[in-house]
């Protein structure tokens, strides 16, 4: 199968609020990404009244088929990592069990048939944390099955989960270290 002059970045957005601006602030930094947008992160970012102005360069997909029909695109060599940050405890919990019944968790499943290398923001990664809310920021505790299921992510094949912004933004920069 022929593969594309220059891959791209392949970054899904779950429906997460945990560090999303964040999240999209590093997605602006970037050249060549493909944005995946779950129906959940669609509706994060007008909760969160989210500035969408992206490179010109990046291409949005939304959650929009059965099949998820854009992951094809990995079979052709169009990717070279995803990114899926923020990650909900729901997406992170499919992704664990081998359940690809949506857009995010459907390129994460096709990225790794296709061993392209990924790195997660897991959001429920400590057993009391300060995480942003549209109204600022509140106090959660993840459940024990979703500290699990982060550590259960952690051990999976070209799979790097990070669980601060700082991580994320050191993955990202270590990534293009090696393109």
């Amino acid at each position: 199968m022929a593969r594309v002059k220059t891959p791209r970045w392949a970054w899904v957005l779950t429906g997460s609020g945990h560090f999303f601006t964040e999240a999209l602030d590093l997605v602006r930094s970037l050249e060549d990404v493909d944005l995946f947008v779950s129906r959940a992160a669609a509706e994060v970012v007008r909760m969160y009244k989210t500035d969408l102005t992206l490179p010109r360069s990046t291409r949005i997909y939304r959650d929009t088929t059965a099949s998820a029909a854009p992951v094809a695109m990995f079979y052709h060599g169009v990717y070279h990592t995803v990114v899926m940050a923020p990650a909900t405890s729901n997406t992170v919990a499919k992704c664990v069990l081998g359940i690809s019944d949506t857009l995010a968790t459907n390129v994460f499943a096709q990225a790794g048939k296709c061993r392209v290398p990924a790195i997660v923001f897991a959001c429920d990664s400590a057993p009391e944390m300060d995480t942003p809310a549209p109204e600022g920021m509140v106090k959660v505790y993840p459940r024990r099955i979703d500290l699990e299921n982060t550590q259960r992510f952690a051990a999976f094949e070209r799979t790097q989960v990070v669980v601060t912004p700082a991580e994320l933004e050191a993955a990202i920069a270590a990534r293009r270290g090696l393109l």
